[in-house]
């Protein structure tokens, strides 16, 4: 294998999620997602594509960095590596549940989740690679204003909630 197959690959990697949950959410924001009341500090539609790309490639890269720090797909690379495929797993379940499913309530209570996995993520790979572990902030940042406005969303529409 090339040596830089795996900085690619493991960059791209959760940008698959991320495009087939664009396909679900895409056709959802035009309908479903208009009759839903929301707050005024909700960040425009248009915004949540360039981050999420952005965000994506940020952790991707960093698994890539863990990847690397510890040769591989190694036993020392079991827990780092398992818990980012386990918020990855959950990254990719949250827009099925909210946007395909309307559930808000469950929606909000995966995004909980996921934002711990992601920070007990980020906390097994700052021993690891700092840098990896710093690329990880943006998105707790961000998961922190999602979950919140998945939470606000789910209170204010209760009625909505399938």
């Amino acid at each position: 294998m090339p040596s830089w197959a795996p900085a690619i690959g493991l960059t791209v990697l959760p940008h698959v999620g991320g495009l087939l949950g664009g396909l679900i959410t895409r056709k959802e924001v035009k309908t479903w997602y208009t009759t839903l009341a929301k707050p005024s500090w909700r960040p425009p539609n248009w915004m949540f594509a360039p981050v999420w790309t952005t965000l994506y490639t940020s952790m991707g890269y960093g698994s890539y960095l863990i990847y690397k720090e510890l040769g591989g797909f190694t036993e020392d690379a079991v827990v780092p590596l398992g818990l980012y495929g386990g918020q990855l797993a959950l990254n990719w379940a949250w827009t099925p549940i909210f946007f395909g499913a309307h559930k808000i309530g469950w929606g909000f209570f995966e995004i909980v989740l996921l934002t711990g996995t992601v920070v007990l993520t980020t906390a097994s790979w700052y021993p690891i690679s700092k840098t990896a572990a710093y690329l990880m902030f943006p998105y707790i940042a961000w998961l922190s204003l999602a979950s919140t406005l998945n939470y606000v969303i789910w209170r204010d529409n209760k009625d909505k909630s399938e």
